[in-house]
């Protein structure tokens, strides 16, 4: 019955109301810190903004499981490697999100490079979704972000998501949106770290999301933060032991409840 019920909340997301059924999984530490990433640096600033990515000094692997909402058959699997060489950067991201009934796929190919205080970034995203008894649809879109390092506490910066407007055919009536982000990150110290952003979805909702990580320990970070557009609360660890990383996070929503997430990452 459940099976029946989520077969047909796909059907209808996706033929009755042109939507975007699934959240880009950012990482459990961008997640955490108010799932926002535009002015934060981490390997999943791939699936956040890509410029951050000019940070990293050494490739990085890592790959994600996200549940929603505590429902079994709602899983996220991802996978993001960082390959730097220079002041330039590769960035290979990859995401499964749905069940046998609905399914979406997402290939994302970046470039990015340092121009000292400044770094650019550009992103090409392959997607795919499939419905039983519909078949499947691909299509492609791109992505752009700025930073701007003000001094070693202050990163500004912007992200623009398929600007080219693309979506997927008239058969399978999914959207994906057009996003804009402006956000900060401010070092108060060793310790503590703000970080925070406004998101726009033409045609859609604006949101201002937050959050603050504390590094207790040299191996042990503890981090949290809320967004207003739904109100939702995020709340992580983050846990390092030299070059291996474990990350966990957990997010509410107001009325489908908890999605737990976890990320092992490894720094070569």
């Amino acid at each position: 019955m459940k099976r029946l019920y989520l077969s047909a909340l796909c059907v209808f997301w996706g033929f009755a109301l042109p939507v975007f059924s699934q959240d880009i999984n950012l990482g459990p530490r961008i997640t955490a810190l108010g799932n926002i990433g535009v002015a934060l640096q981490d390997a999943w600033s791939l699936q956040a903004n890509q410029s951050g990515i000019t940070a990293l000094k050494n490739p990085v692997a890592s790959v994600s499981y996200r549940n929603s909402y505590l429902n079994p058959e709602l899983n996220t699997q991802s996978a993001v490697l960082v390959y730097p060489f220079g002041r330039n950067i590769l960035g290979l991201s990859l995401q499964n999100y749905g069940f046998s009934a609905y399914s979406e796929q997402k290939i994302g190919f970046t470039y990015a490079k340092s121009f000292g205080t400044i770094s650019a970034a550009a992103n090409v995203n392959l997607h795919q979704v499939k419905i039983a008894d519909y078949g499947s649809t691909q299509t492609y879109s791109v992505e752009f972000g700025l930073q701007y390092t003000i001094n070693d506490r202050l990163i500004l910066g912007t992200h623009i998501a398929n600007p080219n407007r693309r979506g997927y055919d008239t058969q399978i009536d999914a959207a994906i949106p057009v996003r804009l982000e402006f956000g900060a990150s401010y070092r108060f110290s060793d310790k503590v770290l703000f970080n925070g952003g406004a998101i726009k979805e033409l045609a859609g909702t604006s949101d201002f999301r937050y959050g603050l990580e504390y590094a207790a320990i040299s191996w042990l970070s503890f981090r949290g933060g809320m967004s207003i557009n739904p109100f939702r609360q995020f709340a992580g660890v983050g846990y390092q032991l030299n070059d291996l990383k474990v990350d966990a996070t957990a997010s509410s929503h107001p009325t489908l409840g908890f999605s737990p997430q976890v990320a092992l990452s490894y720094e070569f």
